[in-house]
Order: C-alpha cells, then sequence, then structure tokens
C-alpha cells in the first residue's frame, strides 16, 4: 500500500480513462434490448420457481431426504433474489425497461433490510464515497477493522468471532447499516430520524418472520419445527454467501482505501472518481453459473464503474476494463474465491490485533487535478 499506483498518471490521463469508460458505457447502453430483458426475466422465473419447489419439498420436512433438498432449493433461491435480481433492481440496473414490476423504485427484496434504506447506505454512500476512511460505512461496517489506518481498539481483539457472528446474520448488519451508529452512541444524532428508520426496520423484520416462521411452517402442518429449521437454515446459508461476496469485493489484497478530506471529494473529476473505483475493488474468477450466483459482482471493478448497468453485461466489458487498466498502468485486482476469501480472513486476523507498528504511507485518492468536478 505504500506504493502510489497513480503516481505516473497525468491529467490528460485521468481525462482519458473518464471519457473512454463513458464511451464504453454509452455502447453498452445503445445495445440493449430483448435478449437483456428476456435474460432478467428468465432469472426471475427460474428464481420463482426454485423457491416454490423449495418450499414444497419442505411441506415433507420431517423426512431427512426432503429436508435436505428443499432447504438447499431455497437456500439458491434465496441467494439469487438477493443477489442477481434484489440487489442489481435496486441498483436501476433494469429501470430502462420501463417495467413497473421490475423496477427500481417498486421493488422489496426477501431480506429485513428495508429497500428504501439500503438504497440510501448502498447506492448512494458507498458508491459515492467507495472506501473512504470515515464516508464508506462499509469499510469494516463499524464494526471491524480491516486497514492499518483505522486506529486499534482492544474490542477488535474479538472482531474474527463477531465478523463470523456477522456473516450468519449478514441482512440484520445491513438492515441496521443505514443508521449511524457512531452518532447514536454520540447522542448526536437526529432521534425522530433513528426512531423512523427503526420502525422501519421492525415492520420489514416482522414481515420476513411472519412468512418464514410462521406461515410456511404452519402450512407444513405437524412438521412446524423442522420447516421452520429448514427456512432459517436457508437464510444462514444466504447470509454466508452474500457476505463472502461482498467482503471479497473490497477487502481481500492490496485493496486500497483512502483518506481525503471533503475539498478533495468536492474536486474530484470523474476520471478520478472511476479510478478511485477500480482501485477500490476486487474481483473473483470464476465460471458463469458462479457469476450468477453471486449476482455478477464477481465483476465488482465493472459494478463499481457503472453500478446501473444490468449484471448480465459484465463479464462481456471486463476485458475492455482490464485491458483499459493495462494501458494505463492500473492495477486490475482478481482472483479465485478461495484466495480472495482467504487474503480477507487474513487482513481480519491480522488486524484484530494492534499495528503495524510501521505505519505505511497513507492511502490516498487520486489528486484532484481538474476543477471539473465529477457527477456521480
Amino acid at each position: 500500500m505504500s506504493h502510489d499506483p497513480t503516481a505516473h498518471l497525468t491529467p490528460a490521463d485521468y481525462d482519458a480513462i473518464a471519457r473512454e469508460l463513458d464511451e464504453l458505457r454509452e455502447e453498452i447502453f445503445a445495445e440493449l434490448g430483448d435478449d437483456d430483458a428476456a435474460y432478467i426475466h428468465k432469472v426471475i422465473r427460474w428464481q420463482r420457481y426454485l423457491e416454490i419447489g423449495g418450499r414444497a419439498m419442505l411441506m415433507a420436512s420431517s423426512l431427512p431426504p426432503a429436508w435436505l433438498a428443499g432447504t438447499a432449493t431455497l437456500s439458491v433461491a434465496k441467494i439469487l433474489e438477493n443477489m442477481e435480481i434484489g440487489h442489481n433492481v435496486m441498483h436501476g440496473q433494469w429501470d430502462w425497461m420501463r417495467d413497473s414490476k421490475i423496477h427500481s423504485t417498486t421493488w422489496e427484496w426477501d431480506n429485513v433490510s428495508p429497500a428504501e434504506q439500503w438504497k440510501h447506505s448502498h447506492n448512494f454512500v458507498h458508491h459515492t464515497f467507495t472506501n473512504v476512511l470515515g464516508k464508506d460505512h462499509d469499510v469494516g461496517y463499524g464494526i471491524l477493522r480491516v486497514t492499518p489506518e483505522q486506529p486499534w481498539n482492544p474490542v477488535y481483539l474479538g472482531q474474527p468471532f463477531y465478523n463470523a457472528l456477522l456473516a450468519m446474520f449478514f441482512e440484520y448488519g445491513v438492515a441496521l447499516h443505514d443508521l449511524d451508529l457512531h452518532k447514536i452512541l454520540q447522542g448526536e444524532d437526529d432521534r425522530e430520524v433513528t426512531r423512523a428508520k427503526l420502525r422501519d426496520i421492525g415492520r420489514k423484520i416482522r414481515r420476513q418472520w411472519a412468512k418464514d416462521y410462521i406461515a410456511f411452517p404452519l402450512l407444513s402442518g405437524p412438521q412446524f419445527l423442522s420447516t421452520l429449521g429448514a427456512n432459517f437454515s436457508a437464510n444462514i446459508v444466504r447470509n454466508v454467501w452474500a457476505h463472502t461476496i461482498i467482503f471479497c469485493g473490497h477487502f481481500p489484497g492490496d485493496i486500497d482505501v483512502f483518506e481525503v478530506g471533503e475539498e478533495q471529494l468536492d474536486g474530484e473529476t470523474r476520471g478520478e472518481w472511476y479510478v478511485r473505483q477500480i482501485l477500490g475493488s476486487a474481483n473473483i474468477s470464476g465460471g458463469k453459473l458462479f457469476h450468477l450466483m453471486t449476482g455478477n459482482l464477481s465483476h465488482q471493478i465493472e459494478h463499481h464503474l457503472f453500478p446501473d448497468m444490468p449484471s448480465n453485461r459484465y463479464a462481456e466489458i471486463a476485458p475492455r476494463v482490464r485491458a483499459l487498466c493495462d494501458k494505463y498502468g492500473l492495477p486490475y485486482h482478481t482472483g479465485s474465491l478461495r484466495k480472495q476469501a482467504g487474503s480477507t480472513w487474513k487482513k481480519i486476523v491480522r488486524y484484530a490485533l494492534p499495528g503495524p507498528s510501521s505505519t505505511p504511507a497513507p492511502p490516498r485518492a487520486p489528486l484532484a487535478k481538474s476543477k471539473e468536478p465529477v457527477a456521480v
């Protein structure tokens, strides 16, 4: 992290990067059409088949084979709904279809996090201030130390343990993500706003629990408890998978974090914003099925460059984005799931302890070299 991978870039390079990426985006959006619409309709259709099939098998959940098959099928359905459908629909990736049922303003996902709060904490806060310390709440999710630039505190000693708990119950962490816990603890939050958000979270949790832990278990009659256990297990599987994929998108290896002030962010150009997304994101290599099950967040770099681009196009543009990184001497972070997850957990274990004693050069955002601010 002591090496600045942007030191060689000139203002003209930043302008060229912005121009080339803008042209790539315009090219893809000009091509969107029936094949893309058919893709998302097909994914939604198969997700519903899987959910119906899984819940049907759990009507016989007292039989171990039915329990295992039903739980596995329901887990896959929940992963697809959250990752490839919910996350991407709420990003507005399919708004161009003008289908009110598959639209960022109407979609509510199978997750205890209310859609409106998630869209603020994720679409705006995280995607605008990606990996900026003190601005992007995804850097450690407010409870983890994932970079030496975060001051050490004894509370971090237990972070390998409570990161495992966060993985298991990740949707609840996501639900609380739009609350500014630091301001709440300092008594500096707007209490009315906080109470309103908590009420919305409570309503969403009751709705999800009523579906998974009351309605469907009751429908299975005397197998109430085994069906409830299956639904609980499917939620845990979905949570651990989502946590793993999302953490691998920003924490492994040499991913950059940035210590910049409001003035630098205000003066950040479009080219600098693009470069920050590249330096602060990491991909995961794999096949088509793997990419589908990650919601194409295995193409985290492409997703951060173009959050509203339909996810089925990320694999297509990835080689061109990588070629652009090679052209301008920028790192293109990618690796297998095993490599990225191992690196992420290594950081979580290492930074639970004090140090490192010799602080590396501060991470930085690309310096604002232009007066033209970025339009995110």
